[in-house]
């Protein structure tokens, strides 16, 4: 039986998740970084970013399962962050450390106020009005309070590069990257908790306790077809 670990092109050699596979590359300094700048602990920082990952992973399968959603979503890939991904790939793993540093340093005002501002451009694209829900929502159920929407900007441009770099590594098209964020997006929901918890009230819009046409319709203004 094989572990559930990553290959090097990001992929699962046995059913980890996109969200277990990027936490993993996560530990270590990256995450010191992130608890840091959070001034929270490192464990603190760790079950947040457990959190936030899964919530973005799902909400981009839902967007990618939209019409053109997949299609917006791969040309945003690759005409905005390959070349992050690039610069984080090194010998044969990733190394995220230079693009949260970048992000970190437009947080507090150094040279990377353009990394950082992509950070919130990428959450608005991603949760569209629901942007000011899923930052509450993840504040109050891992005690960041206010920082759960700097934490996601922080993590939004390395989920991006993330997929950037498998979609590269893997020659994936829009259908295949609609179908692995599909798959991702279910396996959050199936497996609850606080990740699965938050993306079922994001998509509960109207708070009826059932996903209809009525929050369909409005999910969809959260879609990557807006020109930037």
């Amino acid at each position: 039986m094989t572990s559930s670990s990553a290959t090097d092109d990001g992929s699962s050699s046995g059913g980890a998740s996109l969200a277990d596979q990027l936490l993993a590359q996560l530990q270590g300094a990256p995450l010191q970084q992130i608890a840091d700048q959070l001034g929270t602990s490192t464990e603190q920082a760790h079950g947040a970013v457990g959190a936030a990952l899964p919530l973005l992973l799902g909400a981009l399968g839902r967007n990618a399962q939209q019409p053109g959603g997949a299609d917006a979503l791969l040309q945003a890939l690759q005409r905005d962050h390959a070349d992050s991904a690039s610069e984080a790939q090194a010998g044969g793993g990733m190394d995220w450390g230079g693009l949260l540093g970048s992000v970190l340093g437009g947080a507090s005002g150094g040279s990377g106020g353009s990394a950082a501002s992509a950070g919130a451009d990428i959450l608005g694209h991603i949760f569209g009005g629901q942007q000011r829900q899923a930052e509450s929502g993840l504040g109050q159920a891992t005690g960041l309070g206010a920082n759960a929407g700097q934490l996601l900007q922080l993590l939004a441009p390395i989920v991006m590069a993330f997929l950037a770099q498998r979609v590269k590594a893997g020659g994936m098209d829009a259908g295949a990257l609609g179908d692995t964020l599909g798959q991702e997006h279910a396996r959050v929901q199936q497996q609850g908790g606080l990740a699965g918890g938050l993306l079922g009230s994001l998509l509960d819009q109207n708070g009826d306790g059932k996903l209809d046409l009525g929050d369909l319709l409005k999910v969809g203004g959260s879609l990557f077809g807006g020109r930037r």
